[in-house]
Order: C-alpha cells, then sequence, then structure tokens
C-alpha cells in the first residue's frame, strides 16, 4: 500500500468540514423560507403589533369557581378513566 492510503481516521479534510457547515446554513435557510411560504407573516405582524399587556392590578383575578363553572365533563371523566386505567385513581 501507499503511504497516502494511510491516513489517520480522526482528520478531516478542511474541504469536507467548510461543506458540512455550509449545508447546515443552507438547511436553515430552506427552513425559515419555507415557514414564511406555508403560514406567512400575518401571525408574525400581529404577535409583534400588539400593545404590551395589562398592568397586574388591571387584570382580573383568576378564580377556582370560575374554571369549575366552564369545564366540560367529557374531559373530566375520560381524566378520571385514564387515572383507573393507570392505576393512579384515588
Amino acid at each position: 500500500m501507499s503511504p497516502t492510503l494511510n491516513q489517520d481516521s480522526d482528520s478531516e479534510h478542511p474541504i469536507v468540514a467548510w461543506v458540512g457547515i455550509l449545508a447546515v446554513l443552507l438547511a436553515i435557510v430552506l427552513i425559515v423560507w419555507a415557514r414564511f411560504e406555508v403560514h406567512g407573516t400575518r401571525d408574525l405582524e400581529a404577535a409583534l403589533s400588539q400593545s404590551h399587556p395589562r398592568p397586574a392590578a388591571a387584570r382580573p383575578k383568576p378564580s377556582p369557581e370560575a374554571d369549575k363553572a366552564k369545564g366540560n365533563t367529557d374531559v373530566d371523566d375520560a381524566v378520571a378513566a385514564g387515572r383507573w386505567a393507570t392505576g393512579f385513581a384515588r
């Protein structure tokens, strides 16, 4: 065998390294471009144009009663059934 075929397995040619870096950067650019093509920019514009959230004093306080009032019995039954099936029933 010639000495040129006996290279260290740990060494990597610089061109291969740069091609890998460029491939990753190209993939990132293509993913971002596809996101804009599929979803558009309306959601980003809406998120950026919203005003600042209300101060804490102006926000209504959460209450457990409000959560119970709008509860869904189908979801509650499914959660209870899942707990029973997994052995976490009380």
